[in-house]
């Protein structure tokens, strides 16, 4: 630690430290607070606070001590000690009044680069974002990507506000322990109580079905739609008994449980959460009738969202732009916005990463009030940097893709064409970022980051590729920065933010 003893000279006297061949200096976090100096530094690929003075930050901070100063890891403890004194540093719920981006950092090193992206947009950045899936395969934790987002948020200075995405969550148990945690945004996956049996069921069954429902059900949601139209923001939506007793069927389990979800847990909540609600990972496309209905039974219950986010025609498969029919797509686009305007929350975009073409539709309609998830182009530029400072490193890491592609089919619904990938032996080191332009090697590298990033050697149990992979991404935190500002910006353009 002798490499930090000039920081913290310099910090005893209250002067803000200069860089050093040994040690980096990210002069925007530098802050004075209740007797106590602090600043955010690098040395080698490890990032560390460095503290100085007599006040409660330095009494609470754990670290060695150097001088007069300490030198604190990045622990979850030091986490909690920088939102206790700087409430910038903690998650917020933004409401239905700006857009929010979900930006998804699965590495825990790409939320500095995030922030430099939407600096005097017209946007909040949702900077943790993790489902329970991603986080299984990566074998990290809620509490890891709240930490990472503290620490970017200190590090960059940045005191406009963001938020903390529990994403996807399905399990009450998951729901409390993430709202216990900080989080400021709850996802519910409702995909377990939507039934996807019933688009393939006749209409006969469909009626049968209905008819076995108990008497006072069938009747609360017969005398409110039954051959009644509503009128919405120009659109009209009616409801015979064939579509009523389809959506009765298919979507009200899931209604039940966002009701209870949203009574027992955001409604009791001791702070404003932003509530969204996910009806897109089904294989129904929601129709404008089905989602008005689903709103307009949370309406009639008293449950508030901010949003929400229908399955859309075609496809938004990860990482690559949208697959469909556009012209479809901005029709349906139109009526969901407006019904989502409609009822005053925001239309939620998932799988919102990289779908170029129909950004400006989706702009247009939602008139830049809307949420958008991302998460997996980020990954897809650490690659990019990869590809370009560390060949060897990108060329291991594609053919280990390649041969445990099939494993990760399970979890996600892609459908690259592997065949039509340039092979490596026959590409040059100066071409392989261009990989990261091809649809099938980004769905390739989208969906094997958990068995990439977890590989260990058969023969010694060390890590195949994260090591390597964080240390070059760290030496290269400059690059990285700046290839996310260009490509989640260029999703900003798009949108209009």
């Amino acid at each position: 630690m002798e490499q930090f003893q000039g920081v913290v000279a310099e910090l005893v006297t209250g002067k803000l430290p200069q860089p050093t061949d040994n040690v980096t200096i990210y002069e925007s976090s530098f802050e004075k607070i209740e007797g106590s100096n602090i600043i955010m530094t690098k040395s080698g690929t490890e990032k560390y606070l460095v503290v100085a003075g007599n006040g409660p930050l330095y009494n609470e901070l754990e670290g060695e001590s150097v001088g007069d100063g300490k030198v604190c890891a990045l622990t979850h403890h030091n986490s909690k000690v920088l939102n206790k004194h700087f409430e910038y540093t903690k998650p917020q719920a933004f409401g239905t009044e700006i857009a929010t981006m979900g930006l998804g950092d699965r590495l825990g090193v790409a939320s500095p680069g995030h922030i430099e992206t939407v600096k005097n947009r017209k946007v909040k950045p949702i900077l943790a974002q993790q489902s329970i899936r991603e986080l299984t395969l990566l074998n990290r934790t809620m509490t890891d990507i709240l930490d990472a987002a503290t620490f970017a948020v200190f590090q960059e200075g940045y005191k406009d506000g963001y938020g903390a995405d529990a994403d996807h969550i399905k399990l009450e148990k998951d729901i409390e322990y993430a709202l216990g945690l900080g989080f400021s945004f709850l996802t519910l996956d409702c995909s377990e109580q939507i039934r996807n049996d019933i688009e393939g069921a006749t209409t006969d069954d469909i009626h049968k079905e209905f008819a076995s429902l108990p008497v006072d059900r069938k009747e609360y949601y017969k005398n409110h739609y039954l051959n009644k139209s509503f009128e919405v923001q120009g659109l009209e939506i009616s409801y015979d008994e064939a579509n009523l007793h389809k959506n009765v069927l298919v979507y009200g389990e899931a209604i039940d449980f966002m009701e209870h979800v949203y009574t027992e847990y955001i409604a009791k909540a001791d702070r404003a959460i932003d509530f969204e609600i996910s009806i897109d990972e089904t294989e129904t496309v929601t129709a404008p009738e089905a989602h008005f209905f689903v709103a307009e039974e949370l309406r009639r219950r008293g449950v508030t969202v901010q949003s929400l986010a229908p399955r859309f025609c075609g496809e938004f498969q990860k990482g690559i732009d949208y697959i469909g029919d556009i012209n479809q797509f901005e029709k349906e686009l139109h009526e969901h916005a407006e019904i989502a305007k409609y009822f005053g929350y925001k239309l939620s975009i998932h799988s919102g990463s990289d779908k170029f073409s129909v950004f400006p539709i989706i702009g247009k309609y939602t008139e830049g009030l809307l949420h958008i998830k991302t998460a997996g182009t980020n990954w897809l530029e650490a690659i990019r940097v990869i590809a370009q400072v560390n060949p060897d490193l990108y060329r291991r890491m594609h053919m280990y893709a390649e041969e445990h592609f099939e494993e990760t089919l399970k979890y996600y619904h892609v459908t690259p064409d592997l065949n039509s990938v340039a092979p490596l032996a026959e590409t040059a080191d100066a071409d392989l970022p261009s990989y990261m332009d091809h649809d099938a090697s980004r769905q390739l590298f989208h969906v094997t980051y958990g068995i990439l990033l977890t590989a260990k050697s058969s023969e010694s149990g060390s890590d195949l590729f994260r090591t390597e992979f964080f240390t070059t991404l760290m030496n290269n935190e400059d690059a990285y920065r700046a290839s996310l500002v260009k490509h989640i910006g260029r999703h900003l353009d798009l949108l209009g933010l």
